[in-house]
């Protein structure tokens, strides 16, 4: 794990801000109608306004300057202009930025006008995965207990976690190790120091955990068609606790 020194901090916090800007900006322009390239158009725009960089962009050949994914696909869902988003969908929207040559990384998962309870939970409890999380992300503890309480408030709300994809560290690129499960035994994994930075993204199921890789290469979905919801925030550990950088 690398300890960033407050100057490298203070780059964090600056990525951050425009990463958490720019989903703000996907909020207010997302609405029945709209395509999911358009979303990445102005995201990517409001970005390059910033003096920033989309970290997706180009990454292992990715194309696209957000992920955004639709219903029951999870993750890195490809921006087109034939994926038009309609009444009662979700999207997650996954963005990230460089600033300076550092990362933020976040992501959030949206209504689309009015959707079910059932969607809207789903919604909710992916969010208050996260939280109980960082309750457990100590200097001194494990990162386990994190991954732990994830999986936990989850299960306990009758959803599942997805294992194939993780949270990761973050900094100058932006995955560093370690890798952030939202899964396993309190005594996994390494212990947690000051200073470290790390993106915790909670990625739940609506039914069972199970996914597979779509032909594109990027798109991960649900094998059993059920929604799934990704929460996901950049942080700081600290000796108080964990500052949010994206929030």
């Amino acid at each position: 794990m690398i300890v960033r020194t407050p100057d490298e901090l203070s780059l964090m916090k600056k990525a951050g801000e425009i990463t958490k800007n720019a989903l703000n900006l996907a909020k207010s322009l997302i609405k029945p109608g709209i395509s999911t390239l358009e979303l990445d158009k102005k995201i990517k725009e409001y970005i390059i306004s910033c003096g920033a960089t989309p970290s997706f962009l180009n990454y292992e050949g990715y194309p696209g300057s957000i992920c955004a994914s639709v219903n029951e696909m999870v993750v890195h869902g490809i921006p087109s202009d034939k994926i038009i988003l309609k009444e009662g969908d979700i999207v997650s929207i996954d963005v990230g930025a460089i600033y300076q040559g550092y990362n933020g990384d976040a992501a959030r998962t949206f209504p689309v006008g009015k959707i079910s309870e059932e969607k809207a939970r789903l919604i909710k409890v992916t969010e208050e995965c996260f939280f109980e999380g960082i309750k457990h992300l100590k200097v001194g503890g494990k990162l386990g207990e994190l991954s732990n309480a994830i999986q936990e408030h989850a299960e306990k709300n009758g959803y599942s976690v997805v294992r194939e994809l993780v949270g990761h560290g973050i900094g100058t690129k932006m995955h560093e190790w370690p890798n952030v499960p939202n899964y396993g035994r309190k005594s996994d994994g390494p212990p947690m120091v000051e200073g470290i930075c790390l993106a915790i993204e909670p990625m739940i199921n609506m039914g069972k955990k199970g996914v597979y890789l779509l032909n594109d290469g990027w798109g991960v979905v649900t094998q059993d068609g059920k929604p799934s919801a990704h929460y996901e925030n950049t942080v700081i550990l600290t000796l108080t606790g964990v500052e949010i950088l994206t929030l």
